[in-house]
């Protein structure tokens, strides 16, 4: 007895199923929304500041910041947290100093 298979119908399936099972994964692995990168403005207009504010909260180390380069950037995130809680464990890996508002 032969059994003729549709190949693409079969593959067809198996994509489908393939991708019905991995879109609740993917849509859960990440927030991209609270996990976004921002930038200085980004951050001043976030937090109704000025500019120059962010820029001495950096330098005070007083505010959680990724340095790429030259660039300063934000982890929504932990802007957040930091808002709710400057001295959270999850911010350690910055080495806030906590002299002040955090």
């Amino acid at each position: 007895m032969k059994i003729e298979i549709d190949d693409s119908q079969l593959i067809n399936d198996i994509v489908e199923k393939v991708v019905e099972r991995l879109k609740p994964l993917l849509k859960n692995s990440h927030d991209s929304k609270r996990n976004e990168l921002m930038t200085v403005e980004e951050v001043a207009d976030y937090l109704k500041a000025k500019k120059s504010t962010i820029y001495d909260k950096v330098h005070n180390r007083s505010i959680p910041f990724l340095k790429s380069g030259n660039f300063l950037r934000f982890r929504r995130k932990h802007i957040d947290l930091w808002l709710q809680n400057p001295y959270h464990p999850d911010l350690s890996i910055y080495n806030l100093n906590h002299n002040g508002r955090g």
